[in-house]
């Protein structure tokens, strides 16, 4: 089969998700996103994940279109846009039968991605073991390892610490007191001092603890846990940071494209 032809499957339309869709989109495979019904992307300006609810999603120059059947799959693919359909079961795409299934969901386990679900399935972050659960594992911590493809064995357990940017570390992420509905004060690309408050939570404040720009914050109104992550606050201080593809998810992007090409471009 013709490389363009190849069908990728990515469950999860979030940040990391949406760089790797990005970059396979560039690289002329036919991409197809899914996700939940409600998803809770913080860094929205660069996930596709918000066609869920404004029907249609552009990240760096790429359309993400929300679709109502994998029938329309096609005719996207044909514009050179990405489809996107809630299917968070993956019970409606069986029939486009993929050639490589992506799990981004990155929810640090997995929730039920098989071996089986396609040829070639690649995993990214903890939760999944090369060889049993998936073909490939991707690395998704930051640091030397960031990147790193694993064919036999899992990446590197979940710290539960976010990655250095800047030198600040948890102190950058806005997290829920309580739980509640969000209440925004400040939008994605604006700067916050520390201490200011960025949002509330069932009239919670939630402050943020350094200088920086807004780089993500979660819709407005969306119900949340307490101490679900619900902003990131970039102390690069850099406006176009926050509208762009990350180095982290440009990566693993580049990661996934090598581990596709591992299997097809023999």
């Amino acid at each position: 089969m013709a490389l363009h032809n190849l069908v990728v499957l990515i469950r999860g339309a979030g940040e990391m998700a949406s760089g790797v869709a990005w970059r396979l989109h560039q690289a002329h495979f036919r991409v197809l996103l899914t996700e939940v019904p409600a998803p809770l992307a913080v860094r929205r300006e660069v996930s596709f994940c918000e066609a869920v609810y404004e029907g249609r999603k552009v990240v760096e120059g790429v359309e993400a279109v929300l679709i109502s059947a994998p029938s329309e799959a096609a005719g996207l693919w044909a514009g050179r846009r990405i489809p996107l359909l809630v299917d968070p079961d993956l019970t409606r795409v069986r029939g486009l039968n993929p050639e490589v299934l992506v799990d981004a969901i990155l929810a640090k386990k997995n929730i039920g991605t098989r071996i089986s679900d396609a040829p070639w399935v690649i995993g990214l972050g903890p939760g999944f073991r090369a060889g049993r659960d998936v073909h490939l594992v991707v690395e998704t911590n930051r640091g030397h390892n960031l990147g790193r493809l694993y064919i036999d064995g899992e990446a590197d357990p979940d710290t539960g610490e976010p990655g250095l940017i800047g030198g600040y570390s948890s102190e950058r992420i806005l997290r829920a007191p309580v739980a509640g509905p969000v209440k925004s004060f400040k939008s994605i690309g604006e700067m916050v001092e520390a201490g200011e408050a960025v949002a509330e939570v069932s009239g919670q404040p939630v402050s943020s603890g350094i200088k920086g720009v807004l780089r993500g914050l979660i819709r407005d109104n969306t119900p949340v846990l307490a101490q679900l992550k619900i902003g990131d606050v970039d102390p690069r201080g850099q406006r176009a940071y926050c509208y762009t593809i990350s180095e982290k998810a440009r990566a693993i992007a580049g990661s996934v494209l090598e581990g596709l090409l591992r299997r097809y471009n023999q």
